[in-house]
């Protein structure tokens, strides 16, 4: 089959590999319809490459078809039409059953002190094949997938397995009360589908982004946005009776741009032998934090700034003698895809879009266009805000 491959940093190729087999008889293998490029993705094309090996196969925002189940399956059977969610999760051990299945104690990757296994993301999660590719192999397939219908298109469901669940979970971490202010740090897609649930929610929804495309996306849904600028906490604080936002969601993570230190950080430890930079980056501050700090000066005394962005420094520095004296409250975490998976799928197939995931995909290609897309999507050329690959549509 054909995948999309790591190859070295700022390096991916659409290759010829092996086409997955069962290996457990909990396995499924589905044949991709459509599958993401996730804003995570850009992390493992820049900087994670110390944890991956040159041939592996990246994605983690798949749907499609069933066509071969081992021979435990129960919930399946061939032709079925399923998302699959970026975490493998097993639905039965202490974690899954609390709603934690981004901390399923089957599938942590123990060897690095990592919750869940995810799809195509690195040795830290489990190193396991991706979606990016015309086939994936899918483990423990009774609970790891959203079984969907077959009259809607891709884009309906699509998001199911990542972004939309992520920004659900954000804004529910965000604790806003009802009828309060809710801004958002970043209009990329997770920042768009936070913005939306907010307004869907009743809040008044104030989002920040420097690109004047994602903010023109998320004005057609009644965002009120804002340009980054050196003055924006202010302007926030002013349009808040001088509080700030009761909450704030930061969508945005782990990004060198506009810090030179942290870009030459991240670039040396790019430089380092694998096992060498696979310490430093475990262990750096290798974080951009310019978002959460301006998410903890936004958000006002006694409100909740909920991390939906990916951080990867264990020695960031972060400003604890504010925070307590603001008396901030702070969630965060990697989404638990299957915890809100029944809440949002009446939502996806609401006749009226209310989350609008018919307006988010800007990109739709084949795989043979993924190396490319990834670079547009990283450079935020050409009014990239998603992209949707279709390995397979026959």
């Amino acid at each position: 089959m054909k995948a999309l491959t790591w190859q070295g940093k700022r390096n991916v190729v659409v290759e010829e590999v092996p086409d997955p087999v069962i290996e457990q008889p909990t396995d499924a293998i589905i044949r991709v319809t459509s599958s993401a490029i996730c804003g995570s993705d850009l992390h493992l094309y820049e900087l994670l490459g110390p944890f991956l090996d040159r041939g592996d196969i990246l994605g983690h925002e798949p749907m499609g078809v069933v066509v071969e189940v081992g021979s435990a399956v129960t919930n399946l059977r061939v032709g079925d039409r399923i998302v699959v969610p970026f975490n493998i999760s097993c639905g039965e051990c202490f974690m899954c059953r609390r709603g934690l299945q981004s901390q399923c104690e089957t599938t942590q990757v123990r060897e690095y002190g990592s919750g869940a296994s995810l799809f195509g993301y690195t040795k830290l999660y489990g190193q396991v094949p991706g979606g990016q590719a015309e086939y994936l192999r899918v483990p423990l397939v009774d609970y790891n997938h959203v079984l969907v219908g077959a009259d809607l298109p891709d884009e309906r469901y699509l998001f199911l397995s990542d972004i939309l669940p992520t920004a659900w979970q954000g804004v529910e971490y965000a604790q806003v009360p009802e009828g309060g202010t809710l801004a958002v740090m970043g209009l990329g897609p997770v920042g768009q589908f936070v913005s939306r649930i907010g307004r869907h929610r009743g809040y008044r929804v104030l989002a920040v982004d420097p690109v004047p495309e994602r903010r023109a996306m998320a004005e057609r849904h009644g965002i009120e946005t804002f340009d980054l600028t050196d003055t924006i906490v202010e302007e926030l604080r002013d349009l808040t009776e001088g509080r700030g936002a009761d909450s704030v969601v930061d969508a945005v993570g782990l990004e060198a741009h506009g810090n030179s230190g942290v870009e030459f950080v991240q670039k040396a430890v790019g430089l380092l032998p694998d096992a060498v930079a696979r310490q430093a980056l475990d262990k750096a501050g290798i974080d951009r934090l310019a978002a959460v700090y301006a998410s903890i000066d936004t958000v006002r005394r006694g409100g909740t700034v909920s991390l939906s962005g990916v951080y990867a420094g264990d020695a960031d520095i972060i400003p604890m003698k504010t925070l307590f004296d603001k008396q901030i409250t702070m969630r965060m975490g990697q989404c638990n895809v299957k915890n809100w998976t029944d809440q949002l799928l009446p939502l996806v197939e609401d006749i009226s879009d209310p989350l609008g995931v018919m307006d988010l995909t800007t990109h739709n290609a084949p795989l043979e266009d993924a190396p490319e897309l990834y670079s547009t999507f990283q450079k935020k050329e050409d009014g990239c805000i998603k992209v949707v690959l279709h390995p397979s549509t026959v």
